[in-house]
């Protein structure tokens, strides 16, 4: 008898570890820094302020500093104060406010093994990186972070006038090496979730990009395997004419780049982040006529 019931409880503890959540601990980091969150946006107290012997002008936007000279015409017209004594502050809330909306989808590759490597790099607080979405080889989607919160997947980067990606972007990790093709059940499940996402948040369809594009001296992801392609065609970024057109003699192919987007502080890595985009059988820095006529044409869009 006692040796049935030591057998029974063996087999339900063997269960039981079988439906143990790897997760757990990272789920309840997440729950934690979730309720500081909302602690912080739910915060009504008035910030207390010191005053400084701040130059004011009246009538002029900007502070009065070395700018002095080159406005003391105006500025000999025009009546100043300064302010030495305590600012009053009191909290009052306004009705007229939302979540900030995300306007960039940053497409990247994990650069892993396996989906279970990426998941244990993205519940580990020590890696500091993550990212809104993880799709799997199979096209399982891992949502891992609400949509409304900023995620570390772009890192240091940029994309024209833009320097804080992570602070306007939604990341789309795909479980990749970056050396094999993308599966297509992987890229079915994309453009499913790149339709809903660009219809939640109304999001331009030029602003639909990869890593490499936006951080062009660090990164290659997504690989020159990915189908930006098929993805322009179903309305997700750009593409360049079949038939691409003769530029102008007085294009700068640099501008060009810089409208597009890139950062062309580097030209040369910012040439091979284009072509990896957008000549994916041609991915090197040599800006031959065919590359200059592809950057003409999708600076023209």
């Amino acid at each position: 008898m006692t040796k049935t019931i030591c057998c029974l409880i063996l087999v339900l503890l063997i269960a039981s570890c079988g439906t143990i959540n790897p997760h757990k601990s990272s789920e309840k980091v997440y729950n934690e820094q979730i309720k500081s969150l909302k602690e912080t946006i739910a915060a009504k107290e008035a910030i207390p302020l010191k005053s400084e012997p701040f130059v004011v002008i009246d009538s002029i936007a900007y502070r009065y500093n070395n700018q002095l000279l080159n406005y003391k015409d105006t500025l000999s017209k025009t009546e100043t104060k300064i302010l030495q004594n305590g600012i009053a502050s009191e909290w009052i809330g306004t009705v007229n406010f939302n979540l900030r909306k995300p306007n960039f989808i940053i497409i990247h590759h994990t650069a892993q093994d396996s989906v279970q490597q990426t998941l244990k790099t993205f519940t580990l607080k020590d890696t500091k990186v993550s990212a809104h979405y993880v799709i799997a080889r199979d096209g399982k989607v891992i949502h891992m972070l609400n949509d409304y919160l900023r995620a570390w997947h772009a890192g240091n980067g940029s994309w024209g006038k833009n320097t804080d990606i992570n602070s306007s972007s939604i990341g789309i990790e795909l479980d990749n090496n970056g050396s094999e093709p993308f599966s297509d059940l992987q890229i079915n499940t994309l453009l499913a979730l790149l339709t809903k996402l660009k219809k939640d948040y109304n999001i331009p369809a030029q602003n639909i990009i990869g890593h490499a594009d936006i951080a062009p001296t660090r990164k290659k992801d997504p690989s020159a395997l990915f189908p930006w392609k098929l993805l322009a065609v179903n309305g997700f970024g750009v593409w360049p004419e079949d038939e691409l057109p003769c530029p102008p003699p007085e294009f700068n192919v640099e501008q060009g780049l810089q409208v597009i987007g890139y950062d062309t502080k580097n030209l040369s890595a910012a040439v091979i982040a284009f072509k990896l985009h957008f000549i994916q059988t041609e991915v090197n820095d040599i800006l031959d006529e065919k590359t200059i006529s592809t950057i003409y044409s999708v600076y023209k869009k």
